[in-house]
């Protein structure tokens, strides 16, 4: 199995804001007081589409799907929580945590994957979970190592447990559980998706461990990024309030690999974590500050990797 692809899935925002239904669990999230909605909106469609540019000068294939005004839907631009495409033909779609979330799951966004030239085989559908009050939010929840067949998964109110083990049951992959805090107003809450505190690439892995307060489960995760040779790269808490963990490795033009993060993330790194994942790809970062900052996610979480 791959670990890194070169097609893309984004969503251009037409109505961005800060969504006040995830802001409960979210506390990255934070409002823009002193612009108007349609200011907020016109400043996260340039930092797309400036995103969106930088990956197709380097040869990632983006596949650029509109959002729709007919649905209210402030966090479309983060598709990789609600939909994930996989080597062997399956597209998965996940429960969401937000109603108002729910309503980014299209059945035309498939089809335009499908015009792209991708074979989608079959469908895996855990929507029905919601009624039931238990979500897994995709490629934000669990962090896939698809060429170990592993999955991480800081547990949360957006990542069940019971969720999460059958979805690796269905696709043959080892779960690595545990539970991630953030400190909130000094008091600790469960980090909301595993993607903000930790990425792994084909050799390298960013993480977080001090947000890991077991020391069995920080031992754990770290013994398994470690037998499968990835080089740790250690983050602080501080840095993933940049998006520091919320990376993603790329392949462009003749599989060059680039390690895409936020301007925020860049600048939060010191010299020689950088000089760690230089040795892996060329960074290309972007500047995200209006998604990041109403938005609550970064660049990871606005591509959803296509392995079909």
């Amino acid at each position: 199995m791959k670990q890194v692809t070169n097609s893309i899935l984004m969503i251009r925002p037409v109505a961005f804001r800060m969504n006040e239904q995830t802001t409960v669990n979210n506390y990255f999230q934070k409002e823009l007081k002193e612009m108007l909605p349609s200011a907020v909106n016109a400043r996260a469609q340039k930092e797309f589409d400036d995103f969106v540019a930088k990956l197709s000068q380097v040869g990632v294939n983006v596949i650029v799907v509109e959002d729709t005004k007919e649905t209210d839907t402030p966090d479309s631009i983060f598709p990789n929580n609600w939909i994930s495409f996989h080597q062997n033909g399956d597209v998965v779609l996940y429960p969401m945590f937000a109603e108002n979330r729910r309503e980014e799951r299209r059945e035309d966004i498939l089809d335009i994957v499908e015009e792209k030239g991708f074979v989608i085989e079959n469908i895996v559908d855990f929507t029905s979970a919601e009624e039931d009050g238990l979500f897994l939010e995709g490629t934000g929840s669990m962090i896939l190592d698809r060429a170990n067949a592993k999955a991480y998964c800081a547990l949360s109110p957006r990542a069940n447990e019971e969720l999460f083990i059958e979805f690796c049951e269905d696709f043959d992959c080892a779960p690595v559980i545990f539970e991630a805090f953030h400190t909130v107003d000094g008091r600790k809450e469960l980090v909301y998706h595993t993607n903000v505190m930790m990425s792994v690439g084909e050799h390298f892995a960013i993480i977080c461990v001090d947000m890991i307060e077991d020391k069995k489960e920080r031992k754990m995760v770290l013994d398994n990024l470690r037998a499968d040779g990835k080089e740790i790269i250690l983050i602080n808490e501080k840095q993933v309030n940049h998006f520091a963990g919320n990376v993603l490795e790329v392949s462009g033009t003749d599989d060059k690999r680039y390690i895409v993060m936020s301007n925020a993330a860049l600048d939060s790194l010191s010299a020689n974590q950088k000089n760690q994942l230089e040795k892996y790809g060329t960074i290309l970062n972007v500047e995200l500050q209006t998604i990041e900052t109403c938005g609550g996610g970064s660049a990871r979480c606005m591509m959803a990797e296509i392995f079909l």
